[in-house]
């Protein structure tokens, strides 16, 4: 048998895709990977490239591979080659370098490298379901690829193409099939899923609170999280199905993009809000779904952002309360428009604008999680019960002393949420 280990970086979008290159493997008759026993045979590396320091990173994950394990081939896939071959293909740590286009043909290409005669394996259903998690217990569903929004800063665009999505009925297939292997979550995601079905031919029209409906009617998985909306996506209708067809099954978790509080800045970065309309999308949400967590990601060191600029994202951060934010220095990314905007700030003052940013963000996260306390909240563990586990409103909690005799992985509990721990993390008690 041959072995496949598959590392991945970046977002969720991309472990939705690790995950199908598992099936995709499985299916050719591979194995994945136990790392109890002899190197891997063919290592993957599912790259991000949204910023230089997922470069690097990528760089240095193979370079790893290659140290430790100098027989196992490597395979470089993912955003990075997508957006620069020539220079992925340089590495001499890589032996095969396939971009986004061809993650589908990973099987055979590395088949044919390796020259090897496997013998394909029938089960398509709820065993290679199970196996393609790679250890996790909640599940990436991509429903939608690509973007048409051309944002100033971003990548995406280039490495991912323009907006397509998956037919509902794909995706009700693959959460039946993940169900079967008792699946307890799966993670929707893409790059505009409010975008999702404007591209499809269904009648009446598909979009994504339709699709949504028919997961709910046609499933019976017990956790559906939307993974982002940005904010002229979030209507009250789409909002109502957290409280109809949705309920107990719809996380309530929002991830919304904030960028910059900066009506100057969202302008230059071309998004298509400003920060008045943003704080009232976060007032719309909490008032249809109370108690639900939302999160963001921040942009510190724009090019041409100033001092009040950033003063105004630190302010919707605090008006924004939320309960936890990813906060990036800006990473010139060549291939955007923003490249080549004049006054780029300098490393030093976007790093030190991010950690006043991540301040604001690790206080607001504070102030969530004491309101949490008290309540009962369930949790889907992963791992061992009690070592590490995930609420339905996206907070990390853990017991007090984990029992690895009880109830196991992939298990929700009820858990009462007691105190924080020093790390951050919520110690809860059985309910």
């Amino acid at each position: 048998m041959i072995s496949v280990h598959i590392e991945t970086h970046g977002c969720k979008l991309n472990t939705a895709d690790s995950q199908q290159i598992a099936v995709q493997m499985l299916r050719a008759g591979f194995t994945l990977w136990d790392k109890n026993l002899q190197p891997p045979d063919v290592f993957i590396l599912n790259s991000c490239t949204v910023t230089h320091v997922a470069d690097k990173k990528a760089r240095q994950a193979i370079a790893n591979v290659r140290r430790r394990y100098p027989n196992t081939l490597t395979v470089l896939t993912g955003c990075y080659p997508e957006r620069s071959e020539e220079e992925t293909s340089a590495l001499t740590t890589v032996d095969l370098v396939i971009g986004n286009h061809d993650k589908e043909h990973i099987a055979s290409k590395v088949s044919e490298r390796l020259n090897a005669r496997l013998t394909p394996c029938a089960d398509g259903g709820a065993y290679v379901a199970k196996a393609s998690l790679m250890g996790r217990t909640r599940a990436s569903v991509k429903i939608q690829e690509g973007c048409d929004q051309i944002c100033a800063y971003c990548i995406v665009p280039k490495v991912r193409g323009r907006e397509r999505s998956i037919p509902a009925q794909q995706i009700v297939s693959t959460v039946l099939n993940l169900q079967r292997s008792r699946c307890q979550e799966v993670v929707f995601t893409g790059t505009q899923l409010g975008h999702y079905g404007f591209d499809l031919t269904d009648t009446p029209p598909m979009n994504l609170v339709e699709m949504l409906r028919q997961v709910l009617i046609q499933t019976d998985i017990p956790r559906i999280r939307v993974s982002s909306l940005q904010p002229p996506e979030i209507e009250d209708d789409l909002l109502s199905i957290w409280n109809n067809e949705g309920a107990n099954r719809l996380c309530p978790h929002f991830h919304m993009p904030l960028q910059s509080g900066s009506d100057n800045i969202l302008r230059q970065m071309r998004r298509t809000y400003s920060p008045k309309d943003f704080l009232q999308k976060i007032d719309l949400v909490r008032s249809i779904v109370p108690e639900c967590g939302i999160t963001t990601d921040v942009i510190a060191g724009f090019p041409g952002e100033t001092s009040n600029d950033h003063s105004a994202t630190l302010a919707v951060m605090e008006s924004a309360s939320f309960s936890d934010a990813h906060v990036f220095p800006y990473s010139p990314r060549p291939g955007t428009s923003a490249y080549f905007y004049d006054e780029q700030i300098s490393p030093k003052v976007r790093a030190e604008r991010a950690c006043e940013l991540r301040e604001t963000a690790e206080q607001s996260a504070t102030i969530f999680k004491t309101s949490q306390l008290g309540s009962i909240r369930p949790v889907l563990w992963e791992g061992k019960r009690g070592t590490r586990g995930l609420t339905d409103n996206y907070l990390k909690v853990k017991l007090p002393q984990p029992d690895q005799n009880s109830i196991g992985e992939n298990q929700i509990e009820h858990i009462k949420l007691a105190s924080i721990a020093n790390d951050g993390v919520i110690i809860g008690t059985l309910a």
